[in-house]
């Protein structure tokens, strides 16, 4: 039998590395128990009623600073979504087929008929 606090803790471990739900330590048991422990606790709002309580605690002892800094240098746009220039000829550049570019056959001479 598995404790509450040994789930509670695997699902903090897989949070802070980022490792596959497969990959929970055993210490913590079994991980599609500590998976399942989660998904339950997410629909029902019970984390983001943790993360409100504890914000609320903090900001009441003043340890939260509200301020808020956005550094641009993080938010990077992908190379296509920048402008950079494509390899080859792109297709939006090249001038419209004019008459003169036509490939001729007889049938598009006039008189050849």
């Amino acid at each position: 039998m598995w404790t509450r606090r040994q789930l509670i803790d695997g699902i903090r471990w897989r949070t802070r590395t980022g490792a596959p739900w497969r990959d929970v330590p055993e210490r913590y048991g079994p991980w599609d128990r500590v998976y399942d422990l989660f998904r339950l606790w997410q629909r029902d709002g019970t984390w983001a009623r943790i993360v409100t309580q504890l914000q609320a605690e903090a900001d009441a002892k003043g340890l939260i600073t509200w301020d808020v800094n956005v550094d641009s240098t993080v938010c990077r746009a992908h190379q296509h979504a920048a402008g950079a220039s494509k390899k080859g000829p792109c297709r939006r550049s090249r001038p419209a087929a004019s008459l003169w570019s036509r490939p001729t056959t007889a049938s598009d001479v006039p008189g050849a008929d």
